[in-house]
């Protein structure tokens, strides 16, 4: 777990989509490298066959998690198909529930009302289950910051490009979508969640390359992890949402020194040619956290 404000988060650079009802995919999984797998009930699964995939969740989600990754169950945004995954995705092997076409705050509060009493029913702590609201809508765009703050439960945001932009009526290039995911990114760190995804969408992955350099854009705005579709693209995620080593080198040596400073009640220094106050001290040990957080994922993997 990172820390967020002070709030435990989990590490998910990457997580990786994968249909629950692919036989295929849910064996593969688990090898992928992924921080997260997300047990997909919504797009990749056709309406007549949403029935079929709810019972495969528990099965799928000891599959894909046996390798160390967190199990994400997306869900549907109609009420009734809601329930209906609730209900099937609610259990000890499950860590979260992304939630599509979140509009407000009390939605948010709506839907953490419904996995207490399926929590409680099945005997599980209360509040094990987590929530990522996805925004999918012009108008939840600008409740970002409500919903962020909406509940406990909620541990990330992003924003869901190909919905919103069918919805604003633009195609989804990072123009016309930086506003938008800027506005989850700050709406994420003012509530102390993790601010998911990138400056593009997840249908674009044929070009890796191309790929790596819209990540390390999205990580310098601000992001702390994304979701995609294709295994090609976990590894790119997983070395770009991390600390790399000349950073931490780097920030070690800020660090010593300037508590060094401090301990002498100096509270600016000139460190390596740059001046270095409290907010470039503060960043420098959120990043020597954030890498001693990924490796002890990855100690327990």
């Amino acid at each position: 777990m990172a820390e967020t404000l002070g709030k435990p988060l989990p590490i998910w650079r990457s997580m990786l989509f994968v249909p629950v009802t692919s036989e295929k995919f849910v064996a593969g999984a688990a090898k992928r490298g992924a921080d997260a797998i997300i047990l997909d009930l919504e797009d990749s699964i056709p309406p007549s066959d949403k029935p079929r995939a709810r019972p495969m969740i528990l099965e799928a989600a000891r599959r894909v998690g046996a390798g160390g990754a967190d199990v994400i169950v997306r869900v549907n945004r109609p009420f009734r198909m809601l329930l209906a995954d609730l209900e099937a995705a609610i259990h000890p092997e499950v860590a979260a529930v992304m939630l599509p076409k979140i509009d407000s705050a009390e939605h948010v509060c709506m839907i953490a009302e419904i996995i207490e009493d399926i929590e409680a029913d099945r005997g599980l702590p209360i509040g094990h289950t987590k929530m990522i609201a996805m925004l999918e809508t012009p108008g939840s765009i600008f409740r970002a910051e409500s919903i962020a703050q909406a509940h406990s439960r909620m541990v990330g945001i992003t924003v869901g490009s190909e919905d919103l932009a069918v919805a604003v009526g633009m195609e989804p290039e990072a123009d016309g979508l930086l506003f938008p995911k800027q506005q989850a990114i700050f709406a994420a760190r003012a509530a102390g969640i993790l601010p998911l995804g990138f400056l593009g969408t997840v249908a674009d992955f044929s070009d890796l390359p191309r790929f790596r350099a819209v990540i390390e854009r999205s990580r310098r705005l601000g992001f702390m992890g994304a979701s995609v579709i294709h295994p090609s693209q976990v590894p790119i995620l997983n070395e770009a949402f991390r600390p790399q080593p000349d950073a931490i080198a780097h920030a070690e040596r800020l660090v010593t020194a300037f508590e060094a400073a401090m301990s002498k009640g100096v509270g600016a220094i000139n460190f390596e040619g740059r001046m270095v106050d409290i907010p470039v001290f503060q960043r420098a040990q959120a990043l020597l956290a954030r890498h001693r957080a990924i490796e002890t994922k990855m100690l327990r993997a």
